[in-house]
C-alpha cells in the first residue's frame, strides 16, 4: 500500500535551476563584489554537488583557492548562501517559474487519497516555502507532513541521509512509500534509503544514469497533455501521472 510519496524540489516540482538558483547565485556574487558569473553549461557542472553552500566552497576551492585563507571562510560561505537565497525567493515572486506539468494536480490527488506527503531536498528552508507559497498559495507548506530542506542532516545528496531523516519522522517503512525525483544525485539517494524511484527529467539531467528508477519520464502528464515522453517503465496504459499508478509502480519492487 502506498502510505507516502516524498518529493525532491529543484528540478522536480519545478524546473529552477537554470532560471532560478543560477540567476540568484549570480545576483549574489554581483551584490559581494565578487566578479564570478556561472553560466548554464558551468551551473550543469556544479549541480553534480549536492547543496548550494558546497557548490560554493567546490567553485572557490577550484578556481579561488586564495579565499581559502580568510578568516572564518565557513560564515563568509553561508553570507554569501544566505543573500543567494534572499535573492532566489525574490525571483519568485515574478513570473516565470511555474510548476511543472502535473505537479498540482497529483500533489492535490494524493491529499485526497490519504497519501501522506514529504520533502526531501538540499534547498534551503526558506527557499522551499516560498517556492510552495507562490506556486501553491501559503497553506500548501500545511500539505507537507515532514519537509527535509537545508542543513537538517550533513551528508548531502547522494548520500542516502535526507531520506532516512524523512522516513524516521514519517515513522514508515521505505517499503510503504515512493520518491519522485530529477536527477542521478537524487536517486542515489532515495535508492540508498530503500526507495522505489520515479524520475523526471529536465534539462540539465535528461543524459544522466537513472539505472534502479521504476520509470524516466519527461514530466508527470496532464490529462489534456500527457507525458510527453517515456525514457523508461509503464504507464501501464495511463496517459499521465496519478496516484494509482504510483502504487503501481511501489508493489512490483515489494511483493
Amino acid at each position: 500500500m502506498l502510505e507516502a510519496v516524498i518529493f525532491d524540489v529543484d528540478g522536480t516540482l519545478a524546473d529552477t535551476e537554470r532560471d532560478g538558483h543560477r540567476v540568484a547565485f549570480n545576483t549574489a556574487f554581483r551584490e559581494f563584489g565578487l566578479g564570478w558569473n556561472w553560466d548554464e553549461a558551468l551551473y550543469g557542472e556544479l549541480l553534480k554537488i549536492g547543496g548550494g553552500k558546497e557548490r560554493i566552497r567546490a567553485y572557490v576551492e577550484r578556481n579561488h583557492a586564495e579565499l581559502l585563507l580568510q578568516v572564518d571562510f565557513d560564515a563568509w560561505i553561508a553570507r554569501l548562501h544566505a543573500a543567494k537565497t534572499r535573492h532566489f525567493t525574490a525571483l519568485l515572486q515574478q513570473p516565470g517559474i511555474p510548476l511543472r506539468p502535473g505537479v498540482a494536480r497529483l500533489l492535490r490527488e494524493l491529499r485526497q487519497g490519504g497519501v501522506r506527503l514529504a520533502i526531501a531536498t538540499t534547498s534551503a528552508p526558506q527557499a522551499v516555502t516560498a517556492l510552495l507559497e507562490t506556486s501553491l498559495g501559503a497553506e500548501s507548506i500545511g500539505w507537507f507532513e515532514v519537509i527535509g530542506a537545508g542543513d537538517v542532516v550533513a551528508a548531502k545528496k547522494p548520500a542516502p541521509d535526507i531520506y532516512r531523516w524523512v522516513l524516521e519522522r514519517l515513522a514508515l517503512p521505505p517499503a510503504s512509500c515512493l520518491a519522485v525525483e530529477d536527477s542521478a544525485n537524487g536517486l542515489k539517494a532515495a535508492l540508498g534509503a530503500g526507495l522505489s524511484t520515479l524520475i523526471t527529467i529536465n534539462g540539465y539531467t535528461a543524459h544522466e544514469d537513472f539505472t534502479g528508477a521504476v520509470a524516466v519520464l519527461s514530466d508527470l502528464g496532464e490529462p489534456e497533455q500527457p507525458s510527453t515522453a517515456v525514457l523508461k517503465g509503464s504507464l501501464h496504459g495511463r496517459q499521465y501521472v496519478d496516484s494509482a499508478l504510483l502504487a503501481a509502480w511501489l508493489l512490483p519492487r515489494h511483493n
